[in-house]
């Protein structure tokens, strides 16, 4: 093999690793983003249903004490 055929295939190599490194990085960055748009609409979720119980125990609190 003359050396400059290997230069073009360890090239080639590289930059189809690099390829994969930036679609693996894509891929992760999706992800949390996902994650993330999750984890604050379970926030929300939880806050409201944390407030109905609140107001609950208030109404229930009146109410005993009249």
């Amino acid at each position: 093999m003359e050396p400059a055929s290997r230069k073009e295939k360890q090239k080639q190599r590289d930059s189809s690793t690099r390829g994969d490194r930036a679609k693996q990085k894509s891929a992760q960055q999706e992800l949390k983003q996902r994650q993330r748009a999750e984890i604050y609409a379970l926030n929300k979720v939880m806050t409201e249903l944390e407030q109905q119980q609140f107001e609950a125990f208030c109404k229930r609190m009146q109410s005993q004490g009249e």
